[in-house]
């Protein structure tokens, strides 16, 4: 006997064999068939849906709960665009906070809605005494006040407060890390927003290390969380690269860097477990700190920065492979992109493992010469399509009339026989897979202005990489991204059918429930 059939569906199952069906049937969290070998079978509940889409659970390949749920607690300037209104709201957030010397973190900081970037000096006259940190938006710098820089060794970088990618890391390293608790319930809070998104799996991208990890046993808070049972969707978990330390191993082992105790790439269940090794190659477009061949459009020839010396970056992603993890491989501009591929080929040369699957995250900037090498090599493209809805007219004026048809490209990858994935780099921008799709098809910013129009993908295509692109990049293509017989009753029920309706309503279609495990979250949270 079926836990549940749902009938009278439209049911997009993203698996080729059996397209669309009317009725599912769905036994201990498990999809047991459709049509047919549903009906047929007596349920103990029938649920009819009244004629909702339904589709795989979105799979989003690229996010970061911690920073998500804690942002949206700590105190933002976000939207404002004088100074003098953020110097004002930073000072409010500083009266309500613990006596001098005490940490302030504030949120929603972008240089670009300011034309600049503040100061230590400006921070220092709204300080009281108190440390502030304000992190940009993009994860990828920050500004901190003269209490702040007093702390720090003097042979860390800056530029009047500012501190840029490695940098970060020596401001972090002077505060005590986030508590488990204050992590599980930020990872929670998160997990519950993209529940409501349709998202029942998710990939956090950087757990543990300098850049965007929160604390050196952050994975004990998503432990935490699922022996509680409040981890509200599946989660795989990258380590940041620097978190591998030298091994003393066997010659023949051939594995000349690991975590302790050797784990890597699949060690977990179906809710929680250890995926692709991440390690950063540059920074971002936000902070104009992406490395690129060619300079930035009106920044006097910079070309952004690589996070370290290009031969260890090299050295680190080889050991990666060589110790056998899956490797996701940030490279935003196409500088970075060069390094990676290089790296990556050479990794391969010295042991070659076809079925790695290694990711290159962001893509932000290809160039056409690239793609085959992409193709060439197997590798993933994990692409954020509401950065350009969202930031795209800045990114296209930074990048030049040339250069902006390559960013984040959809139709160029998948033309070259490259795995196209969607992920939305939460918090950064919106995490919304349907608003990102709508980017997919239309390639239009907010503004209306046609980003690379000629990397647009069908609305399928764009489904395919938020769901079975999306599992194949996280090793669960076997167990998720398609409404298959065998796998995970996770599904997303939609209020319309994303393929027959004009490309600009897509983003707007409501998500009427999220199941995960054929459990409706709706009532499994409210219990």
């Amino acid at each position: 006997m079926l836990c549940t059939r749902l009938t009278n569906a439209n049911i997009l199952t993203m698996d080729p064999a059996h397209p669309v069906a009317r009725d599912l049937g769905i036994w201990r969290g498990r999809i047991v068939g459709l049509d047919e070998a549903a009906t047929s079978l007596p349920a103990r509940e029938v649920v009819d849906l009244q004629g909702a889409t339904v589709l795989p659970g979105f799979i989003d390949s690229h996010v970061h709960l911690s920073w998500t749920g804690l942002k949206a607690r700590t105190p933002s300037i976000a939207g404002l665009t004088r100074v003098d209104d953020v110097l004002a709201a930073i000072d409010g957030a500083v009266s309500r906070s613990r006596g001098a010397g005490a940490w302030v973190s504030i949120g929603g900081y972008d240089q670009r809605a300011l034309g600049r970037h503040l100061t230590a000096r400006e921070l220092d006259t709204v300080s009281r005494g108190r440390r502030l940190f304000l992190m940009h938006d993009s994860g990828h710098a920050c500004v901190v006040n003269s209490a702040v820089l007093a702390l720090l060794p003097a042979d860390v970088p800056h530029e009047d407060g500012l501190l840029v990618e490695s940098a970060m890391g020596a401001v972090r390293r002077l505060r005590l890390p986030y508590s488990q608790a204050d992590l599980a319930d930020a990872i929670e809070h998160a997990g519950r927003a993209c529940l409501a998104e349709g998202i029942t799996a998710c990939a956090e991208a950087g757990i543990g290390g300098g850049l965007l990890g929160h604390s050196p046993v952050e994975l004990g808070a998503y432990q935490l969380l699922r022996d509680e049972g409040r981890l509200p969707l599946r989660v795989q978990l990258m380590p940041g690269g620097d978190t591998l330390k030298p091994a003393a191993a066997h010659e023949h082992d051939g594995i000349p860097r690991a975590l302790d105790l050797g784990l890597r790439t699949g060690f977990g269940d179906d809710w929680l477990s250890v995926g692709a090794l991440k390690i950063y190659t540059d920074g971002g477009m936000m902070a104009r700190t992406a490395a690129l061949t060619e300079p930035y459009e009106g920044l006097d020839g910079h070309t952004g920065q690589l996070q370290d010396d290009p031969e260890r970056l090299t050295r680190l992603i080889v050991d990666g492979h060589l110790g056998g993890w899956q490797l996701a491989v940030h490279a935003i501009g196409d500088r970075a992109a060069d390094l990676a591929l290089d790296a990556l080929e050479r990794a391969q040369e010295l042991r070659p493992r076809p079925g790695a699957r290694h990711r290159i995250e962001h893509a932000g900037l290809i160039r056409p010469d690239q793609l085959p090498r992409f193709a060439r090599l197997g590798v993933s493209a994990v692409v954020q399509p509401n950065f350009l809805r969202y930031f795209g007219d800045d990114y296209a004026a930074v990048m030049g009339e040339r250069r902006a048809p390559w960013m984040y490209r959809g139709r160029g990858f998948l033309d070259h026989g490259v795995t196209l994935v969607g992920s939305s780099d939460r918090p950064v921008t919106d995490g919304s897979p349907l608003r990102a799709v709508q980017f997919m098809v239309e390639r239009a910013s907010t503004s209306g202005a046609l980003i690379g129009p000629g990397e647009a993908v069908t609305v399928e295509e764009a489904l395919r990489a938020y769901t079975v692109a999306g599992a194949y990049a996280c090793h669960w293509d076997d167990s998720a991204g398609s409404l298959t017989a065998g796998k995970r009753a996770d599904l997303a029920v939609l209020g319309d059918d994303p393929r027959r309706v004009e490309a600009s309503r897509i983003g707007d279609i409501e998500v009427v429930t999220t199941l995960v495990d054929g459990r409706d979250t709706r009532e499994a949270w409210a219990k």
